[in-house]
């Protein structure tokens, strides 16, 4: 996009960019500490630990409650990712040792005994941050053991928890902590039961450097531990797509090469001679599609999501993305997609203008809400039960204000600019072949050939090269994992990309030569397939693959995951039509058209 608002785009990308590389870099010279300095330890969240997005405040539980909570100022990014970090009943000061130290005593009635029964049943987990470093553990046990009833089952509640925090110098390098197995607390019984919550930190040297200390959460990620074993699936199943991407790819050449030659030849033998295939439709393949304005918005805002998937892969791979940075992902994806906006509009209105559409102040709008629409609707729908279950999932009223004020002040103007740029640049359709005026009559075809059937074969092999992947992936963004090898998720997305191209070619071949000249949406519509098929890995994901249940957590994975897979098929189904538009016009250039 050879113009000054591409280059101004670019120019605040490069100042994204720059500014996350310099907040994770200026991150790494602070945590420095002497003896008995008090280090910062927040509680964030409790909730099931099945249930990723289901989570609650830490004292939404009758957990001991310090004489002063705190509440630490969020990031838009970390808001978004259900983070309500508050000051935690725990003193962990630097290099102080403690053992058996008193948090409180209490008296748990009977509805908050309930409550802490509940969530035991539940398998609830707690989160805390310690100098940034994240720590887990889990609330309390079910006792089953030798018992087949679950009216027998006995819940017993942590009362003892231990810190062991590892240190180097002046500086923290990991915590843990251990539950005390022999400090139980028995909540069986609906009764008022009166404990004591006590804790204990340890303290040890290691040589571990400060900057190493987020190596321990890419081991306990969701990659295999012999990271050879994932190299290597990666690869044969990336080998293995891209042998047969290679052999379809020579036989379709072979299959040109010959259709080049006899156009020649027929070009040299008798005019009246009728044509057929794929030239003998050519007055019809350059007609325009049904639904221009539609067409032209999908392709906006399908390579806006290419952009911006585009930069958050080179965010990653600089290393903005290191594990247990809060929120850094999306902040990235609400700034990115905001700035990149005007490419949506640029490229939405230059090709309704190709098109010859008249209308382009409501393609532009066409554009705007086309994915941002669904989006905001889900969105509606899941926050309204999130505040429904009072989850951390809720977006407080000043964080929709913000995102609110961002599509406002950011994402529409630049898109206007962008249309305005678009409608300006006075770019012409090139189209090799002039069209006729009355469009031919397309012959009956086989029922293989048409619209779904196409779809399911252009989805079957981009998703096939993705497949393994997905899982890590989903186990990362739908479970307690972390996923840390982008190099090998830029590798696989190059090769969707090229897969998707390549067959959604390939297939445009064959409907022309079947002199079927409705290739439009046809290419678009095979390149994004693949979304659907990623949606349907969501179901055998959720019901095969995962544990999670309840009414909120299905919500907001189906629902989310919907958006998500929407964005796919704009974003492939536009690089399957960007691919197809390439190669007719190659043909239809490489041949004599009367």
């Amino acid at each position: 996009m050879d113009n000054p608002f591409a280059t101004l785009l670019l120019f605040l990308f490069a100042v994204v960019v720059a500014s996350s590389v310099t907040h994770v870099r200026s991150d790494s010279s602070d945590h420095r500490y002497k003896e008995g300095d008090s280090v910062p330890l927040y509680a964030n969240k409790v909730g099931p630990f099945q249930n990723p997005s289901e989570t609650y405040r830490y004292f939404d539980l009758p957990f001991c409650v310090p004489d002063h909570v705190k509440e630490k100022k969020e990031a838009l990014g970390e808001v978004l990712n259900g983070d309500r970090l508050v000051s935690a009943p725990y003193k962990l000061n630097f290099r102080d040792e403690k053992t058996s130290s008193l948090v409180c005593k209490k008296t748990l009635s009977k509805e908050e005994v309930a409550k802490f029964r509940s969530a035991i049943d539940k398998d609830y987990y707690f989160q805390m941050y310690y100098d940034d470093l994240p720590i887990w553990g889990f609330i309390g046990k079910v006792d089953k053991e030798g018992k087949t009833d679950p009216s027998e089952y006995k819940y017993f509640l942590y009362k003892h928890i231990q810190f062991d925090v590892l240190y180097n110098k002046d500086r923290v390098i990991e915590v843990s902590v251990r539950m005390d197995p022999n400090s139980l607390l028995d909540l069986t019984e609906d009764k008022e039961v009166e404990t004591e919550f006590f804790y204990t930190v340890k303290w040890k040297e290691t040589d571990t450097p400060f900057e190493k200390r987020m190596e321990k959460y890419s081991l306990s990620s969701s990659l295999p531990h012999h990271l050879e074993i994932h190299w290597f699936s990666i690869i044969n199943s990336c080998v293995t797509v891209l042998l047969l991407t290679g052999f379809l790819a020579t036989i379709l050449m072979r299959v040109l090469k010959n259709d080049f030659v006899k156009y020649a030849q027929d070009e040299e033998a008798a005019d009246d001679q009728e044509e057929t295939g794929w030239k003998y439709i050519h007055g019809d393949v350059f007609r325009y599609p049904k639904y221009k304005s539609l067409f032209a918005a999908a392709l906006g805002s399908g390579s806006q999501l290419f952009t911006l998937t585009v930069f958050i892969f080179i965010l990653a791979l600089v290393g903005v993305f290191y594990p247990y940075n809060r929120g850094a992902l999306f902040t990235a994806l609400v700034v990115i997609y905001a700035l990149t906006s005007g490419i949506a509009g640029y490229t939405a209105t230059s090709f309704y203008c190709q098109l010859e559409g008249n209308n382009w102040v409501r393609n532009l709008l066409l554009t705007g809400c086309l994915f941002c629409g669904p989006l905001f609707l889900t969105f509606c729908f899941l926050n309204t039960v999130a505040i429904v279950y009072s989850a951390t999932a809720a977006l407080p009223f000043g964080t929709i204000v913000v995102i609110v004020l961002i599509w406002t002040l950011v994402t529409s103007p630049l898109l206007v600019l962008g249309g305005i740029a678009g409608k300006n640049s006075k770019a012409e359709f090139q189209a090799p072949c002039r069209t006729t005026k009355y469009p031919r009559e397309i012959p009956q075809l086989p029922w293989y050939r048409s619209s779904l059937p196409q779809m399911a074969m252009a989805g079957f092999l981009p998703f096939s090269a993705i497949y393994i992947e997905l899982y890590y992936i989903f186990a990362s963004v739908w479970g307690h994992r972390i996923y840390t090898i982008y190099s090998i998720l830029f590798i696989v997305f190059i090769i969707l990309l090229i897969v998707t191209a390549f067959i959604t070619v390939a297939l445009t071949y064959f409907q022309l030569a079947a002199e079927d000249h409705e290739w439009w949406w046809r290419s678009f519509l095979c390149g994004g397939s693949t979304g659907l098929f990623i949606y349907a890995y969501c179901l055998y994901y959720y019901y095969a693959r995962s544990d999670m249940s309840g009414f909120m957590q299905t919500s907001f994975f189906f629902g989310y995951m919907a958006c998500i897979c929407y964005g796919f098929f704009l974003m492939l189904g536009t690089v399957g039509f960007r691919a197809s538009l390439f190669f007719v016009r190659h043909i239809y250039r490489s041949i004599k058209c009367e």
